[in-house]
């Protein structure tokens, strides 16, 4: 339970911090905060991430980015500091059921993915190609 809490938690905080940005501009400013890391390992990421992973992390992440899309209207309507507060909350279960109703992707894997995008830029290069290309009806 708490591991799933810390997923929850992290999924908010990184759909909190595309609340302001749309899902490739995103990536570009990760990239562009930390142009001197090239060193994928040492963010952690000791594996390489797959292509199918990668794909499935951007129609994941498209789907965040709908409810968030769908949700900062609601949020930015709303005065009432609770009201807000309910509806983030809300906008936080919703962005981890669109990531979990996703194919071959888990919460775990999109944060983990997530954040290693943020630190590797040859990473957010390529899951930004995958956001701005259609998906391929098999190639």
């Amino acid at each position: 339970m708490i591991t799933r809490y810390a997923l929850v938690a992290s999924l908010a905080v990184a759909a909190s911090t595309l609340t302001a940005i749309g899902p490739a501009s995103a990536l570009e400013v990760a990239q562009a905060q930390q142009p001197a890391q090239a060193q994928p390992d040492a963010s952690g990421a000791n594996t390489p991430i797959s292509e199918q992973k990668i794909e499935a992390f951007a129609v994941a992440y498209l789907q965040v980015d709908k409810v968030r899309q769908e949700y900062s209207a609601k949020i930015g309507a709303t005065t009432d500091a609770n009201a807000k507060a309910k509806l983030e909350a809300e906008a936080s279960q919703q962005m981890v059921k669109a990531v979990e109703a996703s194919p071959n992707m888990s919460v775990e894997e999109y944060t983990t993915i997530l954040k290693a995008a943020q630190n590797d830029p040859a990473l957010a290069k390529k899951v930004q190609e995958k956001l701005q290309t259609p998906a391929p009806s098999q190639q």
